[in-house]
């Protein structure tokens, strides 16, 4: 992503080194770490994803994985890998080429519970820039993909809200949770930030007009607020004709959520 946004070449295979990638990941640098991190590209390897998912416009509906191969470029002395080689799968390569990658905090790999990064995950996507992002307990159980019985989800979530209110150690966001409902809170920013360059686009006096045509129901002023958050969230360059770009936004909003 840093070399696309510096308008530099990318390949779809990937050469780095293994320590720097356990040091990145907060991982034990020993042979233990080394052993876990081999595991872990075997796991990539093998795992299929089928999924829906639209990418740059072009809908994803077959089974892949996240990686093509691997292959361990240079070992030391002791047999651990030092220069590691990776093909990203086409999905993946995909949707960075069309900078839909969100970063993460790096905080985020010190986080222990696989609760815990899945609850960062989607606060992450849903909330961003935005000051705060709400979600049902339900809601949430079910974008986490757990099966605990709803008393155990409850009880696991209320931990680490109370841990996160005691220490801040969810990154980039605070929890609170009551009623069943669950708040995200951005701790980075007090409002929306947006670049000098997002912020000078002018859109056609016709185009709130024309926005409401498409997302009927949706206040508009909101949609382009949201539409100027998700081209700085994603680094997405000035779009040449801002006002057809806009008005595609709240027709694709407007598809996937319905009306209000």
């Amino acid at each position: 992503m840093a070399a696309l946004n510096e308008e530099r070449e990318v390949s779809q295979t990937v050469r780095f080194k293994a320590y720097d990638l356990l040091s990145a990941t907060n991982r034990g640098k020993d042979g233990r770490g080394y052993e876990q991190l081999h595991a872990a590209f075997e796991c990539l390897k093998g795992t299929v994803i089928t999924t829906n998912i639209t990418t740059g416009d072009t809908e994803v509906m077959d089974g892949f994985g996240l990686i093509d191969h691997f292959r361990i470029v240079r070992e030391t002395r002791e047999g651990r890998m030092q220069e590691v080689e990776i093909k990203l799968s086409d999905w993946v390569f995909n949707a960075i080429q069309h900078k839909e990658v969100l970063t993460l905090h790096r905080d985020y790999f010190r986080l222990r519970k696989p609760l815990e990064r899945r609850i960062y995950e989607l606060g992450r996507k849903h909330c961003g820039m935005k000051l705060s992002w709400k979600i049902g307990l339900p809601r949430l159980q079910e974008k986490c993909g757990s099966a605990s019985t709803m008393k155990e989800f409850r009880r696991l979530v209320q931990k680490i809200v109370q841990e996160d209110n005691e220490f801040d150690h969810m990154p980039d966001y605070a929890l609170s949770f009551e009623d069943d409902m669950v708040t995200f809170t951005n701790r980075r920013t007090a409002e929306p930030v947006i670049s000098p360059a997002l912020s000078k686009i002018r859109l056609d006096p016709d185009a709130y007009h024309d926005a409401r045509t498409v997302a009927p129901g949706w206040d508009v002023c909101v949609l382009e607020q949201e539409w100027r958050q998700w081209m700085h969230e994603y680094d997405v360059e000035p779009p040449r004709n801002p006002t057809k770009a806009f008005i595609g936004f709240c027709r694709k909003h407007a598809e996937k959520r319905g009306k209000p």
